[in-house]
């Protein structure tokens, strides 16, 4: 009996470490801030920060701002891809180098030609109406 009490310790230590105990699936949207700081992004993820600091050199998606005194300062994108990196991480059981190749699937870079394609005609529609006042 004890032997089996101490099993579901160590389980439940193993989990809460994960950051599986006591969260629930984040439901409400992330609140309209420009740049959040470490400890806030800490809170809405459910990430520890030095987790978060580890996760910046491991994938280059994540890259804060950071402050003249050196603070982090992290966009509502930078939390997004964070929560789908605790997703692959944490709920499906992806490596880190799993995680960051996934990832990068998803950033095509045809999606990239096609957004630079929109933008320079928006921007030569722009041209030709300053040129005609």
């Amino acid at each position: 009996m004890a032997n089996q009490t101490r099993r579901n310790v160590s389980s439940a230590r193993r989990e809460a470490r994960r950051g599986l105990l006591g969260e629930v699936r984040r439901k409400e949207p992330i609140p309209d801030k420009l740049y959040f700081r470490i400890g806030e992004v800490a809170r809405l993820t459910g990430v520890q920060p030095y987790i978060l600091r580890y996760w910046e050199s491991e994938f280059p998606l994540l890259q804060p701002k950071k402050s003249g005194t050196g603070q982090r300062l992290y966009r509502k994108r930078d939390i997004e891809i964070i929560l789908n990196v605790k997703e692959l991480l944490y709920d499906l059981r992806y490596t880190i180098a799993g995680a960051r190749r996934r990832l990068q699937e998803e950033v095509e870079p045809a999606d990239l030609l096609e957004q630079v394609r929109r933008i320079r005609e928006g921007l030569e529609a722009l041209g030709t109406l300053l040129d005609r006042s």
